[in-house]
């Protein structure tokens, strides 16, 4: 029998409890998820327009969605620095009421530098596909209820909800802007951004509803707790819990090995977007109903059908990472998507132009889900909050210029904007596998190391072994099968 040392007794049938929980926290991170994907795609085709139907210059437009993108920044580095501190779930409720809070500025202002100032809280996106203080929030709350294979098909059902979600936001955005933006009334078409009141205070309840096991430190409640008796339980899929020295207010993980691929990794997330600055969700609505005069319900049906293919997208994109490799599966679905992007810019069209945002897509989100597990596999638990919380910044520090010089762009060639994103991120797409061909994720390594205690890869390390769960091979950084023991591979000879 064990003492008192060793914690309170397990509930009956500990494991299934524990696997059912992990499972029902999964479910409602990815119903927080879908209702802000549908809030962000309804404003991502409404703010664009609606910022033209104001009268807004160009400058104008491009200093609100600035100050969308600049938000986002802050709020990662509040995140960062403060999430496993005062608790993921509180932080996460908060954003969601104060995303609420937003939602009536919009539609009640008149004028346009108020939307720029609540812009900054950080709960608005010009994008579908955020990576800002939600993202990684959820990142590190999923990362710490699965590993392996699990976790990767678990961030390829989380990006497929964001974009399902984001095209129906984008698609009722359309009907509302049918009746609504089309009318010469401003204050009755900013009125429809009061849709967003109720998404927000859904997903807070999502959040809400969450259970210690997503923070760092999960806390046993009463006597139904969730560890089982004996050894705590270290981190893994079936306890959620994550083993850490203690929550920590750094922004920066302490190990320098992690330290360095991170600070890596951000530079070049920060060059990809930098490109993607050019050409946010509502620049392009902003431009396609400049450029070739597209109704607010045409770029809504648009929208919905570029969700609707990037929702199938982000799910393959999990069996490709699985057969390929993570890195692979990011740099080689990315790099042509890109060229389409830059082809957009000659789309003499409407047509032409809306077949090549279909056509990247297609291939320009596969990235997402391989990148987000890729972070996640390449840190320890402990630093998983910082290490999504700084990627996902620097994806956000070099973004609030883009906009702006997107604007600015348009007077030289009115398809500048789209040609400097697809070249811009086509450069980040070579020097990512330049530099992380041969950096292996600590599945990769031995069996033997992989007993030690491991800090973070450095790189200087080159994979060791097939490292195995389950009798399966673990999706590889590079696309490579792991080398046999004591063979450093091709690179090492």
């Amino acid at each position: 029998m064990s003492g008192p040392a060793s914690g309170p007794p397990a509930p009956p049938g500990g494991h299934e409890d524990v696997t059912d929980r992990n499972r029902r926290d999964r479910r409602l991170i990815l119903a927080g998820q879908g209702l802000r994907a549908l809030a962000y795609g309804y404003c991502a085709v409404l703010l664009g327009v609606d910022l033209h139907r104001r009268g807004l210059s160009r400058l104008e437009v491009g200093v609100v969605l600035s100050a969308v993108v600049a938000g986002s920044a802050l709020g990662l580095l509040v995140v960062g620095r403060l999430a496993d501190q005062l608790g993921r779930r509180a932080v996460y409720v908060a954003g969601y009421a104060i995303l609420a809070l937003a939602a009536v500025t919009l539609a009640l202002s008149p004028w346009w530098w108020p939307i720029a100032a609540v812009a900054l809280t950080g709960t608005l996106s010009a994008e579908v596909m955020d990576s800002g203080p939600f993202t990684a929030i959820e990142q590190a709350m999923l990362a710490a209820l699965s590993t392996g294979r699990r976790r990767l098909r678990g961030f390829g059902v989380y990006n497929a909800v964001a974009a399902a979600g984001g095209s129906l936001g984008a698609l009722v955005a359309g009907g509302t802007g049918a009746v609504g933006l089309a009318s010469s009334a401003s204050r009755s078409g900013a009125a429809a951004f009061l849709f967003l009141v109720p998404l927000a205070l859904l997903g807070g309840a999502c959040g809400a509803k969450l259970s210690a096991a997503v923070e760092l430190h999960p806390q046993p409640s009463g006597p139904a707790s969730e560890s089982a008796s004996g050894p705590a339980p270290g981190p893994g899929p079936d306890t959620g819990i994550e083993a850490s020295s203690g929550p920590r207010g750094r922004l920066l993980p302490a190990t320098s090995p992690t330290r360095e691929v991170v600070l890596r990794l951000s530079a070049l997330f920060g060059v990809d977007s930098f490109g993607s600055s050019f050409t946010v969700q509502a620049f392009v609505a902003f431009w396609l109903s400049t450029r070739y005069g597209a109704s607010t319900a045409a770029i809504g049906l648009l929208f919905f059908g570029l969700g609707l293919v990037q929702t199938a997208s982000v799910l393959v994109a999990t069996r490709i990472g699985e057969r390929f490799g993570l890195l692979s599966t990011m740099v080689f679905t990315h790099l042509p998507s890109n060229l389409f992007l830059a082809a957009v810019a000659f789309a003499p069209n409407l047509g032409i132009a809306a077949g090549l945002l279909v056509a990247r897509a297609a291939l320009s989100q596969m990235d997402v889900p391989t990148r987000q597990a890729y972070v996640m596999a390449l840190v320890p638990p402990e630093d998983r909050m910082s290490a999504a919380s700084v990627t996902g910044l620097a994806r956000y520090v070099t973004r609030p210029v883009g906009p702006v010089l997107a604007g600015l762009a348009q007077g030289v060639f009115v398809g500048l904007p789209f040609l400097l994103a697809g070249t811009v991120k086509a450069a980040y797409d070579l020097v990512l596998w330049s530099w992380f061909r041969h950096v292996p994720l600590p599945e990769e390594r031995s069996g033997a190391s992989a007993a030690r205690a491991v800090p973070g890869p450095t790189f200087a390390d080159r994979p060791a072994g097939g490292g195995r769960r389950g009798g399966r091979p673990e999706p590889s950084s590079s696309g490579r099968p792991p080398a046999p023991p004591g063979d450093s591979g091709p690179a090492g000879r």
